[in-house]
């Protein structure tokens, strides 16, 4: 399925399982089920292979900015709203708002071959706003707990220059253990550009 949002400036189109992807008034929603989850355990406890999650994603152009404040109707461990960045099979990075694994954190996953996994900050409650950024061939992650003061979580890349120009970039949720959850994006915004500094709060 193919959505078109007024804030973005290109097309989305569903990715793995059903997100039942919805939008109105500024809000786009979706819904992670049971167990689903976009992984790859660096320790092999599980199959070598990538699960999945709902996703939702296009292909922006250039260096840009993306946010959105991201609410998470938290019922398991681990469940999260994210933002999320695709190059290939095993090349894609994930900024969440996570239950981490019974408190609010923003998390950040990046994926080259096997998945990393590092937390950040906590949140009170359960929304946060994430930023993805993209110059090059590089990417950042911020977080802000208001949407006006950024705070810089993550700097990486994913491949070389021909890669990341052809990244898919949007949304997934995830349940990994529970029931599955329904997660929110509102205040979407996007901008071309990359910050002026990463780490100074803009």
């Amino acid at each position: 399925m193919d959505m078109t949002l007024p804030e973005l400036p290109f097309p989305l189109r569903t990715y793995g399982p059903d997100g039942d992807w919805s939008y109105d008034d500024g809000v786009l929603t979706g819904w992670a089920g049971p167990r689903q989850d976009r992984f790859v355990p660096p320790t092999g406890e599980a199959l070598d292979t990538a699960s999945d999650a709902p996703r939702l994603l296009g292909a922006p152009e250039g260096d840009f900015r993306l946010s959105a404040r991201v609410t998470v109707g938290f019922n398991g461990a681990f469940d999260a709203g994210v933002l999320y960045v695709h190059v290939g099979d095993r090349a894609w990075a994930k900024l969440c708002l996570e239950y981490s694994p019974d408190v609010p954190t923003v998390c950040t996953v990046v994926t080259r071959g096997h998945s990393d996994d590092a937390n950040s900050f906590t949140v009170q409650g359960s929304s946060v706003w994430l930023r993805v950024s993209r110059t090059g061939r590089a990417f950042a992650f911020h977080a802000s707990r208001d949407g006006e003061h950024w705070t810089f979580v993550r700097l990486f890349t994913l491949g070389g220059e021909k890669e990341t120009g052809a990244a898919l970039v949007g949304f997934m949720t995830q349940a990994p253990l529970g029931g599955g959850c329904v997660v929110t994006y509102d205040h979407l915004d996007f901008r071309p550009g990359w910050p002026d500094d990463l780490r100074d709060g803009g």
